[in-house]
């Protein structure tokens, strides 16, 4: 079985081409192959199959086996590979996910994908709520980007023991349901310094819902403007509102092929 290993600001991810046949039992398959010491080592699966309505569909799964409905950072990797690969020579896609259509613009230099824009959908925001967790009081933003997120804006994300907190928020009673966890601090203008534990993979060094949700989450406390750069420890995202949708931008990056034995 051959697989693409990809990665959009270190939020990587193993790449399977579904057009014409499918292994069985992906969520042990994500799961086994995510393994980071038996595996090939991601933050999750992607599956790459026909469109349903659009050019292509995505099928995601995390580390542990869980369905995600939605990756940022995934799918725009995703229209690098069926590009790159000659899948398709349109630079406008549409790609079918679990949350619903996205549109994809590539950026393309040198007959390779290199910067991709992804209309992300319109955010759904919801009141805020106050979790406990390790003994200490947040105050979160819930919002979904077709998947559900907590959003915490605090001093300095780095200072956050994030692996500690994480489990215990992203499965916090308090919430809607099982959730990305997101802190988050205004680092200048329209400038956001973001850490994410994101559910079923823990912490990722990028979340690209995860950014739609701070910007999304910032915008309603006033704390940006329409556009603004998202800095994660992989690297920034360009978010930007248009007629209350949001779109994000950012790199997609071949790591390297190979095949398993089976």
């Amino acid at each position: 079985m051959r697989f693409t290993k990809m990665e959009g600001l270190g939020n990587d991810y193993i790449y399977l081409n579904c057009m014409g046949w499918e292994p069985s039992d992906l969520p042990e398959l994500a799961v086994r192959l995510s393994d980071r010491h038996f595996g090939v080592g991601s933050d999750g699966l992607i599956c790459i199959k026909p469109g349903r309505n659009g050019d292509f569909t995505m099928e995601m799964y995390n580390a542990d086996g869980s369905r995600g409905a939605m990756c940022g950072n995934g799918i725009r990797c995703l229209g690098k590979y069926v590009y790159d690969r000659g899948l398709t020579r349109k630079t406008c896609l549409t790609i079918d996910t679990d949350a619903g259509p996205r549109g994809l613009e590539l950026q393309v230099a040198g007959g390779k994908v290199e910067r991709v824009t992804v209309d992300m959908g319109e955010p759904a925001l919801f009141p805020g709520v106050t979790l406990e967790a390790e003994g200490e009081r947040f105050d979160a933003v819930q919002v979904s980007m077709g998947n559900p997120h907590a959003v915490i804006f605090c001093r300095d994300p780095e200072q956050v023991e994030l692996e500690r907190l994480g489990p215990e928020l992203e499965r916090h009673p308090g919430l809607r349901e099982r959730s990305n966890v997101e802190f988050a601090a205004l680092n200048g203008p329209d400038s956001l310094a973001v850490r994410v534990w994101e559910r079923g993979s823990g912490i990722t060094l990028a979340c690209g819902t995860g950014a739609c949700a701070v910007f999304a989450a910032a915008r309603k406390l006033g704390l940006c403007g329409s556009a603004a750069n998202l800095r994660l420890p992989g690297g920034t995202l360009g978010l930007e509102e248009r007629d209350g949708r949001v779109f994000m931008t950012g790199p997609a990056r071949t790591v390297f092929e190979g095949e398993t034995e089976d």
